[in-house]
């Protein structure tokens, strides 16, 4: 874990090595004072001679000028820590974006879209401030401390053992604390997850809340949710908060002790009034010096369950990657299924699909039917290696898909989905999603094939229209066909249409699939629907169920041999029935 994060400090090393080298600056001055102190009480003030006024301003001075330095290296320990630590968190974020755009759906199937942004905002954000503890604290508090034993040691040893008992005490309860903290911290993220989790899906849902009148329980789901959080801190706060009562008793312990000895000593004549006012400045430097290191394991221990969560996000491998040499040239649409099977995980009792053997010529027309859940879309996925297969070969342009490079592939296979996606932005740029560079008046002429051009030109500002965040403003049946439209700019070899018209009226339907054979001939057609008008028209039509083709045929051929096809088109023409009432083959 450590090695993948510290990868990331990439860029900003200038400033990590800039910020421990001012904040040891920081110490350095700050520990001559307590040293300068003691010369001007012991040679100045308490001079037996009489008090050298001379020797007095001038040790002064030399404290003033440690002051200035030290002030100087704490800030631009600050500024150059802030600098380091803020590029890590941007490193972090950008590696983890660019790491999940590499994702298969598989790979994303592991991580819910909450967990993603917690680990790119909370956890991230933990790390960022660790990070910066780490270069200011954790360089400037264990160098203090050293030094400042350092010099109590040669003032005195056997009061500054005194010092050690403490350290080494408090060292022990802080190991213990931070093993028994650290499960706790690392729950706390994960409740983190499913907060976010609750929040996202509600405002994606607000329609929905609002209609069913579910805003009570919402709310009630959202407050559980919270003081799950709220609980586990407390949890592990409880843990914490016994650390600073126990640094506290301890730095007055040092206090009374040392200056116990001290007054002893001083009668003695063991110890000057120099010595013993240096000893008592340094045991406070110590000890808050060990605070601050405490400060620091509680910083690290919440931080590291974080680093845990972002690790994993960085290591997790793509599960379909690029060939070591890709074929870049896709022939033309033709796809062949070879005794294909498939499981979307390894551990299922049985496939998603079953020795699928399909073959079709590019430029083709197929229609794919069958009930809910018969793996439709789980066959289609495959084409453009969402998935990979678990047995068999998938073909495309008569090269087993596995050998193309991944860009070239997807770019020239089209998907338009029933759940569609569009983005905040203007038509436009929606639009130009398939094609960057594709010009206003290509746009035009997609929208037309799409039926998209006369509702988009009645909108005031036509195809400058804003859409809002997820298309809000416009009809599912619109933003399907401003998909279509989308789709079809990539100017694909295989175009897959999965249920993608099922908001739109029969019509429209119709004169998109007419525009589609007259427009579009050479490009490779699957079209997946429970409505059977919508395949009518094609070449073929492949019936399935539980994961199999069970038939395939053009319509009239199918009426004739597919018995659930032909009870489920007279129950469409007559009645609303569909795949998911079964006839018999």
């Amino acid at each position: 874990m450590l090695k993948t994060l510290a990868a990331h400090i990439k860029g900003y090393i200038k400033e990590s090595i800039a910020t421990p080298l001012f904040m040891i600056l920081e110490v350095i001055m700050e520990m001559l004072i307590p040293l300068l102190m003691k010369a001007m009480i012991d040679n100045g003030i308490d001079n037996p001679a009489g008090p050298d006024l001379g020797y007095i301003a001038m040790t002064g001075g030399l404290m003033l000028l440690c002051a200035a330095l030290a002030l100087l290296g704490g800030a631009m320990g600050g500024v150059f820590g802030a600098k380091a630590s803020a590029g890590f968190a941007r490193n972090l974020r950008a590696a983890m974006f660019e790491r999940i755009q590499t994702f298969s759906f598989a790979n994303i199937d592991k991580f819910s879209t909450a967990g993603l942004v917690t680990r790119m905002t909370t956890d991230v954000t933990n790390l960022q401030n660790a990070y910066q503890m780490i270069l200011r604290i954790c360089f400037r508090a264990p160098v203090s401390l050293i030094v400042a034993m350092t010099i109590t040691m040669m003032i005195n040893a056997k009061l500054a053992s005194v010092y050690l008992i403490a350290v080494a005490f408090l060292s022990l309860v802080l190991f213990f604390l931070i093993r028994a903290t650290h499960k706790t911290f690392k729950q706390v993220f994960e409740k983190y997850d499913d907060l976010n989790a609750g929040v996202q899906e509600n405002v994606n849902s607000i329609r929905v809340v609002k209609a069913f009148v579910r805003e009570h329980h919402e709310i009630t789901k959202f407050e559980r949710a919270t003081l799950n959080l709220y609980t586990l801190f407390v949890k592990a706060e409880k843990m914490m908060v016994i650390v600073s009562p126990l640094m506290m008793v301890t730095v007055y312990g040092c206090i009374i002790v040392i200056s116990w000895f001290s007054a002893n000593m001083i009668v003695g004549g063991e110890l000057s009034k120099g010595d013993m006012t240096s000893m008592l400045t340094y045991c406070m430097n110590i000890l808050m010096n060990l605070m601050m290191i405490a400060f620091i394991f509680i910083m690290l221990t919440m931080s590291f369950a974080s680093g845990e969560r972002i690790a994993q996000v960085l290591n997790e491998e793509a599960t379909i990657r690029n060939p070591e040499n890709p074929d870049f040239d896709v022939p033309d649409g033709s796809i062949d299924f070879e005794d294909v099977s498939f499981s979307y995980s390894e551990k299922s009792e049985r496939p998603v699909l079953s020795h699928i053997d399909l073959h079709i010529r590019a430029g083709e027309t197929i229609g794919i039917v069958g009930g809910t859940g018969s793996s439709k879309t789980s066959l289609v996925n495959l084409i453009g290696r969402l998935y990979d297969v678990s047995e068999g070969v998938v073909k495309v342009g008569g090269k087993d898909v596995r050998s193309y490079d991944l860009e070239v592939l997807r770019d020239k296979v089209a998907v338009v989905l029933q759940k569609n996606v569009l983005f905040t932005g203007t038509i436009l740029d929606n639009l130009r999603w398939g094609n960057e560079n594709a010009t206003e008046e290509e746009c035009v002429r997609a929208c037309k094939l799409a039926c998209a051009d006369d509702f988009i030109r009645d909108f005031p500002e036509g195809y400058h229209t804003r859409i809002e965040q997820g298309g809000a403003n416009v009809s599912g049946g619109q933003k399907q066909r401003l998909c279509i439209a989308r789709a079809l700019l990539k100017k694909p070899l295989i175009l897959i249409l999965d249920d993608s018209t099922s908001a739109v009226d029969t019509a429209t339907d119709a004169k998109i699939r007419r525009a589609f054979a007259e427009e579009i001939p050479d490009t490779t057609k699957l079209i997946i629907s429970q409505r059977i008008s919508s395949v009518e028209g094609a070449d073929r039509i492949a019936v399935m169920e539980n994961g199999a083709v069970i038939d395939i045929g053009s319509h009239d051929e199918l009426m004739k041999s597919c018995k659930i096809y032909a009870e489920t088109y007279l129950a469409q023409t007559v009645g609303n029935g569909d795949f998911d009432k079964k006839g018999e083959k």
